[in-house]
């Protein structure tokens, strides 16, 4: 198959070479050959999902159960609806997922869509408000831009996950996870915070990931709530 809600995409097309355009910078067209011969953009098109990060989700839920059927599941910086998209199937109607964002998202089937600053004094309360009851499942892969400057885009990635297990912490259920993107060689002070709230906590590079990426993504799992 070439693409499939759920499985691998078929890597075993011919490449495509672009032709040399005087006015496309040379890295534009590097980006763009880069994308026409990604077999996780062309799936995730064939599939309908709304960015190639699905199946980093997708591959993330096959190494650990983390999503299924009847969950509540926040997924923040969701824009465009990628993994969304991917909890609603997982949890189906019985479950509930809110995505979360600063850039308006499209409707997606079965998503309650807020759209707010996950920073802003309201944003829990919203969010508990839409989820009607406590998270088994709470999500985030929000990236800050990029410099260039290797610590400084770890030290924004990290802010961003902190942010994010600041929202997690009281939304989520006894026993529920937490999944955010990193880049590697997270601060050490994150590691020691998540390891007291959560049983399990590790660093997990799913196949959708770029090879030539610093990201990473930590996945937390057992929280321990108040205990």
């Amino acid at each position: 198959m070439s693409a499939s809600r759920g499985g691998r995409p078929d890597k075993r097309r011919a490449a495509v070479r672009l032709r040399r355009a005087r006015r496309r910078k040379p890295s534009s067209a590097r980006w763009l050959e880069r994308q026409l011969n990604d077999p996780y953009v062309r799936a995730a098109r064939e599939a309908g999902y709304r960015s190639r990060a699905a199946y980093k989700l997708i591959g993330l839920a096959e190494t650990a159960d983390i999503l299924g059927p009847g969950q509540r599941v926040v997924d923040l910086g969701a824009a465009p609806g990628g993994w969304s998209q991917v909890a609603a199937e997982r949890v189906g109607r019985q479950g509930r997922v809110v995505a979360v964002d600063t850039t308006a998202i499209e409707p997606i089937a079965g998503v309650v869509v807020l759209t707010l600053d996950a920073h802003g004094a309201d944003a829990l309360d919203r969010i508990r408000a839409a989820l009607g009851g406590q998270a088994d499942l709470v999500m985030s892969d929000m990236a800050a831009p990029t410099t260039g400057h290797a610590p400084t885009d770890r030290l924004r990635v990290t802010a961003l996950c902190e942010t994010a297990l600041d929202l997690a912490e009281p939304l989520l259920a006894p026993g529920g996870s937490f999944l955010a993107k990193l880049r590697q060689g997270a601060d050490s002070a994150l590691q020691a915070r998540l390891r007291r709230s959560f049983r399990r906590v590790r660093h997990v590079k799913p196949a959708a990931s770029r090879r030539e990426s610093a990201e990473t993504y930590v996945l937390a799992t057992g929280y321990r709530g108040d205990a």
